[in-house]
């Protein structure tokens, strides 16, 4: 995966509410807090920046495993019981706390776990393995132009995220591109065009109610005279009508196999963390239309339901990419298992 760090619901969105989110995430960080941010990171490292992050997550689970074991001198039946509750309400989901909970009891009756105390790392060690999902590494240089289909619903973060991803490229000596293939929404294109703006990278677009998979078209037809590294695709995510929904990102993905038939690459979808469960919803009614390759997981600084990124990659076998850990244009950052399951246990 191309780490630039280390250079210097499925019911329907109002659209009104939509507006405002993307809105408030929208406009990029000016360079001093950008800075200020690279600073810190620099001090206190990343992973004590995904702890901070973090911070409600691992108190709805780390805590409260640990208020749980206090003062148990063994692990029996009824902590187990209150431990399945725990991890239930910590946005699990009872499918993935039954195989945590499995795995548990086998260490308890091989003796290989016997201290409550060490049930936090042995909870730990499981969801680093669930989340270790076996994938073809993320690589950008793979191939020119690395076409990335960016799908998800109004109002996760995803215009935002594209904006990052950009800046990230940009930072590791790519030249991406951006598409704005969600015509449907003035906004979004305008939001779009800031980012491209404000990082320096192009953008291709067209009036507003064009056929998305005709700006994809032409869109892949300039990436090619230009050379470009990497092609950002913008689509839509009304999902109050989500078959026409469906329908067009499958338009558009069919257009891109014409013109390129290796493409896309990646087909990544955006999850915002505090919707919990319904992320879940969401991510397997993608699934099923159109298939994905990988997970960006947005707002973790801001929910205590971060958890749910451990079901949804069980279930789904799908890689997570990249996780939102704040607004700031460099808090989007590749995903590490082992981190982040240090993170919130």
């Amino acid at each position: 995966m191309l780490k630039w760090f280390r250079k210097k619901s499925e019911e329907p969105v109002p659209e009104g509410i939509e507006t405002e989110a993307v809105e408030a995430e929208a406009s990029p960080p000016d360079r001093d807090a950008s800075g200020e941010e690279e600073i810190r990171e620099a001090q206190g490292g990343f992973l004590a920046r995904l702890r901070d992050r973090l911070a409600k997550s691992r108190e709805r689970l780390a805590d409260s495993v640990d208020r749980l074991v206090l003062g148990r001198k063994h692990i029996d039946a009824a902590l187990l019981d209150e431990l399945e509750e725990v991890l239930i309400t910590a946005d699990l989901g009872v499918q993935t706390t039954r195989i945590l909970l499995d795995r548990v009891l086998d260490r308890v009756k091989r003796k290989e776990l016997e201290d409550p105390a060490k049930l936090r790392e042995a909870l730990r060690e499981e969801i680093q393995a669930i989340l270790s999902v076996d994938a073809p590494p993320f690589d950008p240089r793979r191939a020119k132009p690395f076409v990335v289909m960016i799908i998800g619903v109004n109002g996760v973060g995803k215009t935002t995220t594209i904006g990052k991803l950009a800046h990230g490229f940009r930072r590791s000596g790519l030249a991406p591109m951006l598409v704005a293939a969600d015509t449907f929404r003035a906004a979004a294109v305008e939001q779009l065009e800031r980012w491209a703006e404000r990082i320096g990278v192009p953008i291709i677009r067209q009036q507003s109610g064009a056929d998305p998979s005709a700006v994809v078209f032409d869109a892949l037809d300039a990436a090619l005279a230009r050379q470009a590294d990497v092609v950002l695709i913008d689509t839509a995510g009304r999902m109050h009508t989500k078959v026409n929904l469906m329908e067009e990102l499958k338009k558009v993905h069919r257009v891109i196999q014409r013109k390129m038939p290796e493409a896309p690459h990646e087909i990544l979808l955006v999850l915002d963390a505090t919707t919990g469960q319904n992320a879940m919803s969401q991510a397997r009614l993608f699934q099923e239309a159109l298939g994905i390759t990988g997970l960006i997981l947005t707002k973790l600084d801001g929910t205590a339901k971060g958890g749910v990124i451990v079901p949804i990659s069980h279930e789904l076998k799908l890689p997570i990419r990249y996780i939102g850990i704040g607004e700031g244009v460099d808090d989007l950052r590749p995903f590490d298992a082992a981190e982040f399951a240090r993170a919130v246990l």
